[in-house]
C-alpha cells in the first residue's frame, strides 16, 4: 500500500520549494510524484507544426522524490508522517503517526 497517492495534500520538506503545499498529480514511478505547483523548470521546446506546436520556453513540473514531501495534516497544520494499520474488518488504512487519524476515513 501506498503512502502517498494521487489526489493527496503534501507539504515540501526539502530542495527548492522547502515549505510549500501541493496537491500530488500522479506518480511517476515507486518513488517519485508530480505535485502541482513544485519544482517548476524551465524547458526549451521546438515547434512542431505537425502537432501544432509553438516553439520557446515552457514552465514544466518535474517528478519530487518521495522522500521529500510529507502528507500534509489539517489538524496539525504540518507534514505529517503516515503509517498503515490493519483494520477490525480486515481493511488497510493509513493514518498519521502524531495523532493516529486515520487518513481515508
Amino acid at each position: 500500500m501506498n503512502k502517498i497517492r494521487k489526489g493527496d495534500e503534501v507539504f515540501v520538506l526539502a530542495g527548492k520549494d522547502k515549505g510549500r503545499r501541493g496537491t500530488v498529480l500522479r506518480r511517476v514511478d515507486d518513488e517519485h510524484v508530480l505535485v502541482e505547483g513544485v519544482n517548476q523548470v524551465k524547458k526549451h521546446v521546438r515547434p512542431n507544426p505537425m502537432k501544432g506546436e509553438l516553439g520557446g520556453i515552457v514552465e514544466k513540473a518535474m517528478p519530487i522524490h518521495i522522500s521529500n514531501v510529507a502528507l500534509f495534516n489539517p489538524a496539525t497544520q504540518k507534514g505529517d508522517r503516515v503509517g498503515i494499520k490493519v483494520l477490525e474488518d480486515g481493511r488497510k488504512a493509513r493514518f498519521f503517526k502524531s495523532n493516529g487519524e486515520l487518513v481515508d476515513a
